[in-house]
């Protein structure tokens, strides 16, 4: 520890501001009780929701060019389309924690899997308002259970934060390689309809719905709790921000790819399957980085080198993939997948390391993925106006160069061996 551990309970120092309110924590004691099922079954269950946090995000692009072309969407309203869902995790990710200290972290869970599934289900419909609503309600799914699963790590797994962080990271990066890569060659199953190849995802949200409340801890387990804390002062403290920033910047690349990787890759004279096929390669290259990535970069008690090497690398598969002759492409795909995993993961590992118990850790969460999705979503629309207004991927390749030095930049200082809410 470089100082006192301070958590502030609504002293006389700082009156809470609005956003310190909605982050109150849902969770227990620093001392979190015994979970209620064995630690492989609650294992399996983040493993199964977490699947279901990426396929509404990874399957528009594959099949993008049919929908503009079916709905008649221009080209700004088609960006607004692939960003609509990355701001929505933002927005709805600042309220989960107070709906958690309301109503339970595994209940809330639960129901938005539920609201998850019904999001993705309205994709049937091959209109554009039922397209953005239903990028609303998924996004506002994924939003709620993405920033209440460290929190839950940290509380279950509090001997095991960076290998459960890792596996759980697999389970998105799994799901998302899927989605992009089965979506089209669905599509052309079912007969040319991408709308209800998009609306296929919500099967397996209702089955990890199913499968949660019967393996997900009880909420009785965890019954015991004292009064909720607040960290008054985490929306001021400076690694917090870093954090946050960092979150926001690494994953505002990885919504570039989502979005447009497939689009790119077309535009360059790739086939579409086999374009939905290299962006689906690449996310799977990220499960296993996603695994390894946290166990290497907590043997030391600094990250920051990790953060380097990690987005060294998918900054140079990204130029790979915008530039590089087109006989290399599957190189500079797993590269690209190699990158990504691990400073996906590494973020959400930073999340739990800089947390002093689970309280800090689901407020952190909550703040890192909200503002910093938020952020993230600028990333594909600017690449889509950029495009729309240069005609080419030139410019987008500048963006993403800008994107990650700042990520590198406050990636390395929220590395530090420091924890949030600590005097210097």
């Amino acid at each position: 520890m470089h100082g006192t551990h301070i958590v502030r309970h609504g002293d006389n120092r700082a009156e809470p501001t609005l956003a310190d309110e909605l982050l109150i924590d849902a969770e227990e004691d620093a001392e979190p009780s015994p979970p209620s099922r064995h630690p492989i079954l609650l294992g399996v269950a983040l493993v199964l929701v977490a699947l279901n946090l990426r396929p509404a995000l990874s399957s528009v692009a594959p099949i993008l060019a049919e929908l503009v072309r079916d709905t008649g969407l221009s080209a700004t309203m088609a960006s607004a389309l692939t960003t609509l869902p990355v701001l929505c995790l933002g927005v709805f990710g600042l309220l989960a924690p107070g709906l958690a200290r309301r109503h339970g972290s595994e209940r809330v869970v639960l129901l938005t899997l539920i609201v998850l599934a019904a999001g993705i289900g309205l994709r049937a419909v091959p209109a554009f308002p039922a397209q953005a609503l239903g990028a609303v309600a998924a996004g506002a799914g994924i939003g709620i259970i993405g920033a209440l699963l460290p929190g839950i790590v940290k509380r279950d797994f509090p001997n095991h934060p960076a290998l459960m962080t890792g596996v759980y990271t697999m389970g998105l990066c799994a799901g998302a390689a899927l989605a992009a890569g089965a979506t089209l060659p669905l599509a052309r199953a079912l007969h040319g309809s991408w709308s209800l190849a998009l609306a296929c995802w919500a099967l397996p949200a209702l089955a990890a719905a199913v499968i949660w409340a019967v393996l997900a801890p009880s909420p009785a387990a965890h019954a015991a709790r004292r009064a909720a804390r607040l960290a008054g002062g985490l929306w001021r403290d400076r690694l917090a921000w870093q954090v946050t920033l960092f979150m926001g910047l690494q994953s505002s690349l990885a919504y570039i790819v989502f979005g447009w990787l497939a689009v790119i890759l077309r535009d360059r004279g790739v086939e579409p399957v086999t374009a939905g096929l290299v962006v689906s390669a690449s996310i799977m290259v990220q499960v296993g980085s996603s695994l390894v990535a946290p166990i290497l970069a907590t043997r030391s008690r600094g990250q920051s080198l990790a953060v380097v090497v990690v987005l060294g690398c998918t900054l140079a598969g990204l130029l790979g993939c915008l530039f590089a002759p087109l006989w290399s492409l599957w190189g500079w795909s797993a590269l690209l997948g190699i990158g990504q995993g691990g400073s996906f993961a590494i973020a959400l590992t930073i999340i739990v390391l800089r947390s002093g118990d689970s309280h800090i850790a689901a407020q952190l969460s909550g703040m890192a993925q909200s503002v910093g999705y938020a952020l993230a979503s600028l990333g594909p629309l600017a690449a889509g106006l950029l495009h729309d207004r240069t005609g080419g991927w030139g410019a987008t390749g500048i963006l993403v160069i800008a994107i990650t030095l700042a990520a590198t930049l406050f990636g390395v200082a929220a590395g530090r061996d420091r924890q949030v809410l600590e005097t210097e």
